[in-house]
């Protein structure tokens, strides 16, 4: 396994043919550190914030990202991957691009990114996180056993403990945690995609272990405003994620972001679909 650190991880390429490419490396599989790196497949949350980056950075777009909508086609193999942005309508206030990116006969991903400029106007923001704040919770590190080879690149403090298989009654399946990415940079737009797929399901915590295993199908994020070195500058954000569904084989869970002064940063969806049990 070749290690990264999460700005190599992060960087884009451009090649001979116009495309921009990623290294894909084992050190942030989804495979738990129990098992090789290469018996998982890359996080989907490098893969979102890759393809944002991939569209901005192709496109020439420097408005801030209001939504990103990723289908995760196949798992993608740990070798460089390329990305092929496309702009679908571009205007001074707000633009459409989409992005695809692959590897030789294995497409891998499909997202859709707006991008648009604020302007006056109303303001109703009802997302409270009434947190705990953060130099109140010790760390704590996901169990190996479990944990991904990926979390080994975010600092995680559970609100009331990681909550895990049981503790958390079914009716009421929330993960409360402030989480940031290990090299503590300033919360940034890649940072916040990457984040926002940064813990295990929520699901795990009403169900009885040994944990249930799905993957990932799409995932939807909008982004609320414009981030800026300032709005965190350690780098935390503070998560609630929540299952919404669970049944027939698939969960659906949301979630939303704050900054550490409480402001609503994002919102997240994301759809699983389960493996079957061995």
């Amino acid at each position: 396994m070749t290690d990264q650190t999460l700005s190599q991880a992060l960087a884009l390429t451009p090649d001979d043919d116009g495309r921009l490419v990623a290294a894909l490396t084992g050190a942030f599989s989804n495979a738990s550190q129990a098992m090789p790196p290469e018996k998982g497949a890359p996080f989907g949350g490098l893969m979102a914030a890759l393809a944002a980056a991939a569209t901005r950075q192709g496109l020439g777009i420097e408005t801030p990202l209001r939504s990103l909508t990723v289908q995760y086609l196949a798992a993608a193999r740990f070798e460089p991957i390329a990305f092929v942005p496309t702009l679908l309508r571009g205007g001074r206030n707000i633009a459409y691009a989409s992005v695809a990116a692959g590897q030789p006969d294995r497409p891998a991903l499909q997202a859709l990114a707006t991008f648009g400029r604020d302007v006056a106007g109303p303001e109703l923001t009802p997302l409270v996180a009434a947190a705990v704040p953060v130099d109140r919770i010790e760390p704590t590190p996901l169990n190996p056993m479990f944990g991904p080879w990926f979390t080994r690149y975010i600092e995680h403090r559970f609100e009331s403990g990681p909550r895990l298989f049981g503790l958390n009654p079914p009716e009421s399946p929330v993960l409360r945690v402030w989480m940031r990415t290990a090299d503590a940079a300033p919360l940034d737009e890649a940072r916040l995609l990457f984040l926002l797929d940064g813990v295990y399901p929520t699901y795990w915590t009403a169900l009885p272990g040994p944990p249930t295993i799905s993957a990932s199908v799409d995932l939807r994020a909008d982004l609320f405003g414009d981030l800026t070195p300032e709005t965190s500058p350690d780098g935390w954000a503070f998560f609630e994620f929540r299952t919404m569904d669970l049944g027939g084989g698939w969960a659906v869970e949301d979630g939303v972001a704050f900054a550490p002064d409480g402001r609503p940063l994002a919102a997240v969806r994301q759809r699983r679909k389960l493996m079957p049990g061995r």
